[in-house]
């Protein structure tokens, strides 16, 4: 009974890194064992369709902590959309370079998409439990989302000469994805604080509620990630640069974000901001308008990310505040 204890501890603790492993055992299972085939392939859409459930379940219940006044515009957003253009722009001008090379383009192509995808709008919850401003990065997501309206029409068609992509429909996806997981989450949580105040004092005392929630979303999400991964049609040495790559990106940014942040006191915030992306927009607007093969980048990129925030989340639990 101790050592079932000990392991739901560990489990709990270390919730992300449980959230991940389990997703991976889960579709090596579902996708291996013979008999087990069948039920994994009809639970799969049940699956996807849950997340943008859960990502707004977990979002209103962490806006409800956060009030109007916090939701204002501070200097290191801005600094962080120059960073991350800068970068983006940088990939360009490497893929102009070594570009006629098709598999250093592919690898290129698959660092170029995890610079330039914004930031995760799940970025909160993991801020919350580090001890960053939830209003700070509400806002800061929508200005990403506003920038990547501008930049992705401008980019794109440098990295790909044929890639059919406007300002137009690129504005329409990013403004239903920012509405539908950011916007009305939120909206509905800033109602019910002043219309139904007791029900939001009584889901505030649920403290870990939305985290949890969110560890459900990383299990199916690293699922369908490795399942991405062995269905790739790249192999050798390209694959492991796919795969790999995105971890240096991943530290790159949590890096600089922080350094940044540590300027105006929120190192915190601003490493989120810039580290944690939104992959599921990034691997749409690549097998939509860049190299599908580049897909996997960003794919590996949503396991690294998380690896770097239980990490930072196991320091935080255990030296109580994060020293950067």
């Amino acid at each position: 009974m101790n050592l079932f204890y000990k392991i739901c501890k560990v489990a709990k603790d270390n919730a992300l890194f449980t959230s991940m492993l389990f997703g991976v055992i889960s579709y090596e299972i579902f996708s291996r064992v013979e008999y087990l085939c069948d039920f994994g392939e009809t639970i799969e859409p049940w699956l996807t369709d849950w997340l943008p459930i859960g990502l707004f379940t977990i979002l209103y219940f962490t806006f409800c902590k956060i009030t109007i006044s916090e939701l204002k515009p501070r200097t290191w957003h801005f600094v962080i959309q120059l960073v991350r253009t800068s970068f983006a722009s940088f990939m360009v001008l490497l893929i102009y370079i070594f570009g006629s090379n098709p598999e250093w383009k592919l690898v290129l192509e698959g660092m170029f998409i995890c610079f330039i995808c914004p930031t995760a709008s799940a970025v909160v919850v993991v801020a919350e439990k580090l001890g960053g401003s939830i209003g700070s990065l509400t806002i800061f997501t929508i200005i990403a989302n506003m920038v990547t309206m501008v930049i992705i029409p401008f980019f794109f068609p440098m990295v790909e000469r044929d890639a059919n992509i406007t300002f137009i429909s690129t504005m329409l996806m990013l403004l239903r994805n920012v509405t539908l997981v950011l916007v009305l989450p939120l909206a509905l949580a800033l109602l019910s604080r002043k219309f139904i105040p007791s029900f939001v004092a009584k889901a505030n005392q649920l403290k870990n509620l939305g985290f949890y929630i969110w560890c459900v979303n990383l299990a199916v999400v690293t699922g369908i990630t490795v399942k991405n991964i062995h269905h790739s049609t790249v192999s050798g040495w390209v694959l492991w640069m796919l795969l790999i790559t995105p971890l240096f990106v991943c530290l790159i940014q949590f890096a600089i974000g922080k350094a940044v942040g540590r300027h105006w006191n929120d190192s915190i915030s601003a490493g989120q901001a810039l580290g944690q992306k939104n992959t599921v927009v990034g691997i749409w607007l690549t097998l939509t308008f860049l190299n599908p093969l580049a897909a996997v980048a960003p794919g590996a990129y949503v396991l690294w990310q998380n690896l770097v925030n239980g990490w930072q989340l196991w320091y935080k639990e255990k030296y109580g505040i994060l020293k950067w």
